[in-house]
């Protein structure tokens, strides 16, 4: 999929648009690659780290909620439609009911989404998208770094807080799930 500069799209047209090899968001009216070249796109690290979150919020999850990898959200930012993908998204069914069975983008805010640092991309930048996330409704944004093996956790009107090695994660948000960065990265087979 090629996206013409000069040329914006509107939501529909963009979830239209066939699937290929590259990631799309939808940023400001245009079908934008989530990874911009191959020094960023995932590798063993972020796969790995992908596969062991999914394994444990999912077996948290289950009866709450729905744990997806690569899910696009229907959000808002500035003012303007917005379309992101996250590595892991979580919502539970009290938002979204367990019912809901369409292949198409989530419909509403969810819980948590959770973004991994890809080469190439920085604190920095993951950063301002998880504020971009919270002002557009997401309640928790898990950020992960697979390098320096932290989560830094955000939160709507709140300092983020980083967690490393057994530092526990805990929320009322989340009730009963109990994580460290060690048990993601040692799942992930990250740890020495």
């Amino acid at each position: 999929m090629v996206q013409s500069s000069n040329q914006r799209l509107t939501v529909e047209e963009f979830l239209a648009l066939p699937e290929g090899d590259i990631t799309y968001e939808f940023v400001d009216g245009e079908a934008v690659p989530k990874y911009k070249n191959d020094e960023m796109s995932p590798k063993f690290f972020h796969g790995a780290t992908t596969g062991a979150l999914f394994i444990i919020l999912s077996i948290w999850a289950e009866k709450k909620g729905r744990v997806v990898v690569e899910w696009a959200i229907k959000l808002t930012r500035n003012q303007q439609d917005w379309i992101p993908i996250p590595d892991l998204t979580y919502i539970s069914y009290n938002r979204l009911a367990a019912d809901w069975l369409q292949d198409e983008a989530c419909p509403v805010a969810p819980e948590l989404v959770i973004e991994i640092i890809s080469p190439g991309q920085t604190f920095g930048d993951m950063a301002e998208k998880a504020t971009d996330y919270l002002n557009a409704g997401v309640s928790r944004v898990w950020v992960v770094d697979t390098k320096a093996r932290t989560i830094t956790v955000f939160v709507p009107a709140s300092l983020p807080i980083t967690y490393r090695h057994h530092q526990l994660i805990t929320d009322d948000l989340f009730p009963e799930l109990e994580i460290s960065p060690n048990v993601i990265f040692q799942r992930a087979g990250l740890n020495s």
